[in-house]
């Protein structure tokens, strides 16, 4: 069992966020998650999913008529085998991205992958969760190897925006890392967003989750 993954779902669908945002996309969710934000579209991510190995996961993909693979979860970087498989999807040659939420080191992921970190606001019942270590190796990757880090922030609120912003200053997280903005569905309107991002001087991007204006209300698969 310690050298296979657990897996939620492998499904191909069109990326709906980051700067990848519009692309086909092949999504590799694992199980298990540290973090139980509010808004969570992924709950069921946090029971046991299915035990699969890398070479079992690479079969699953190669179905697919696509190049560009993610690794969502759940919190992927629980998994021990989840760099190996990184390193097997790159060695494959895949375009790889990994989605995390930043509480657990990004040092064992390979450079060549896109690590997608998105910081937990106040509002989203997991502030502080954000491994404060990660900061300065996104500082060394993007430096070596521009577009090879991306920062998101889901907000929930005016105050999770201005959190947002200050987070962004205080670190001095420049345009050489691309930021995203995204609001939750029901709290905050994409008008309200927009709004708020031209009263600020920080170069931000709105982001809206394409994949739910494409498949509305679908939750899994998608």
């Amino acid at each position: 069992m310690q050298n296979k993954l657990q897996i939620s779902e492998i499904f191909f669908s069109v990326q709906g966020e980051s700067t990848f945002a519009g692309l086909p996309c092949i999504f590799v969710r694992l199980s298990g998650c540290n973090l139980r934000c509010n808004y969570c579209d992924a709950a069921y991510t946090w029971e046991m999913g299915d035990s699969s190995s890398v070479s079992e996961i690479l079969t699953a993909i190669a179905k697919y008529p696509c190049r560009l693979v993610e690794l969502t979860g759940g919190e992927p970087l629980m998994q021990q085998q989840c760099p190996e498989l990184l390193r097997s999807l790159l060695q494959q040659g895949y375009s790889v991205l990994l989605e995390t939420n930043g509480s657990v080191a990004i040092n064992s992921v390979p450079p060549d992958v896109t690590s997608i970190l998105d910081v937990k606001t106040p509002d989203s019942g997991s502030c502080d969760s954000f491994l404060m270590e990660n900061i300065p190796e996104i500082r060394k990757r993007i430096a070596a190897n521009p577009g090879s880090c991306e920062m998101k922030f889901v907000l929930s609120s005016k105050n999770d925006f201005l959190w947002a912003c200050d987070f962004i200053r205080k670190h001095k997280l420049n345009a050489s890392l691309p930021l995203l903005f995204s609001p939750v569905t029901g709290r905050v309107t994409a008008q309200e967003l927009a709004d708020w991002l031209m009263e600020i001087e920080l170069s931000v991007r709105l982001q809206l989750q394409l994949h739910t204006i494409l498949w509305p209300g679908k939750k899994r698969g998608v």
